[in-house]
């Protein structure tokens, strides 16, 4: 089971953690090149970052951690650095790489928040409409009513539907791995469940909507329209949807996750369709650093739809952490040394973590995990690791509570 305090993507019977986490706000243009490419001799990873790395990797048994941290500011003595720490392959004992693919799970409905907030500014699609404009009929069963539940609800998880991932079937998803899963069958296990007891509450159903949405206004699948309006454009070489193949392509860290009676086992082999365009792209730390800062530096969408996107409300603790608000596809959280990062991260049952984040001053973090913490320290410890990759050698401040923009 996931601890409390602690989202669980996959619904908390899985066990899979999933943290959600945060892109930022008036981030340089530059940002937006390759950053492995700026990486000189001199620019590696300070001791406090090292002893975060090793804490998750020696004292929580994470397999293989990876960070990638890039600077923007003009004076910032390295552009790129890159650290990491344990394997990133049991079979041949190859140590983790921060230039090696994952998959991105959740990091994938920013994607998709992105491409509806696009064609939100074509009008294409109206927010505040109800679900049922765009999908009439389908939102029709056990008391949930997608007359009653606009698209901006289903990006900010306020839409008051379960989780599919929430349904029993999935206390085990390691024996569904190999399954092919269609949107519109999932989205009706969902409505078989019971509805929510909070307000707020983070489910993957609201964004396989999300992208029936896109489909209905397109006449596109939207794995296409994401390719076209956002991983190409930004040239993504090394991002792209699996679809059913189960294997990843090109340079990868394995994953691995723990079974039944404690047994590490290999989760990299996985049929992902159950996310789809809330879970499913493959990535590197690189890529997704690319494509945050590019959305958040105004690149992606106009003003008008970047500030919808930033408008938050307050987070159930019990899924996410205390301080965590949540917008349309993204989070924002505090940091200790003043301010908040903008972004999201995910989880897969397989093992991956990936995590991308921008920091007030124009800091991106991007995070790599080949297992995923399985207990309430491991979490913390990771949620540490990305507080000492933003504020290594930054004094502590008093943060703004007027900072970023809430609803």
């Amino acid at each position: 089971m996931a601890p409390s305090r602690i989202t669980s993507e996959l619904g908390r019977r899985t066990g899979v953690v999933a943290l959600l986490t945060a892109l930022v706000v008036s981030v340089a243009p530059a940002a937006a090149q390759s950053p492995t490419a700026r990486q000189h001799a001199g620019c590696g990873p300070h001791e406090e970052l090292r002893q975060a790395l090793r804490t998750l990797t020696d004292r929580d048994r994470i397999t293989g951690a990876a960070v990638l941290i890039t600077d923007t500011a003009k004076d910032a003595p390295c552009r790129t650095r890159t650290a990491t720490a344990g394997t990133a392959d049991l079979g041949t004992g190859r140590p983790m790489d921060a230039g090696d693919r994952l998959r991105a799970g959740s990091v994938t409905k920013t994607f998709t928040a992105t491409v509806v907030l696009q064609l939100a500014a074509e009008h294409r699609i109206a927010l505040d409409a109800p679900v049922d404009r765009y999908l009439p009929g389908l939102i029709r069963h056990n008391g949930y009513d997608g007359r009653r539940i606009t698209v901006r609800q289903l990006l900010r998880h306020t839409s008051g539907l379960p989780d599919y991932l929430d349904a029993p079937e999935w206390e085990h998803p390691e024996l569904l791995r190999y399954r092919h899963f269609e949107p519109r069958d999932l989205v009706a296990r969902a409505l078989d469940l019971p509805r929510p007891p909070t307000p707020w509450h983070y489910a993957t159903t609201n964004y396989l909507l999300a992208g029936l949405i896109i489909r209905e206004v397109t006449g596109h699948a939207p794995e296409t329209e994401i390719t076209r309006r956002v991983i190409r454009p930004l040239g993504l070489r090394d991002t792209y949807w699996p679809e059913d193949d189960t294997h990843i392509h090109g340079p990868h860290s394995r994953s691995y996750f723990t079974a039944e009676g404690g047994r590490l086992v290999d989760g990299t082999a996985w049929n992902t369709t159950f996310g789809g365009v809330g879970g499913a792209l493959v990535s590197t730390p690189a890529d997704l650093t690319r494509f945050s800062t590019a959305l958040l530096g105004g690149r992606l969408l106009p003003a008008d739809q970047l500030a919808d996107m930033r408008r938050t409300v307050a987070a159930d603790p019990d899924r996410l952490w205390p301080g965590a608000r949540y917008g349309l596809g993204l989070i924002s959280s505090p940091l200790r040394c003043g301010g908040l990062w903008w972004g999201h991260a995910g989880t897969v049952p397989g093992g991956h973590r990936a995590f991308t984040a921008v920091g007030p001053d124009g800091r991106g973090v991007a995070v790599a995990l080949n297992k995923v913490p399985d207990s309430l320290l491991a979490e913390q410890d990771f949620l540490d690791l990305i507080q000492t990759a933003f504020c290594e050698e930054r004094p502590a401040q008093a943060t703004d509570p007027t900072e970023g923009q809430h609803q």
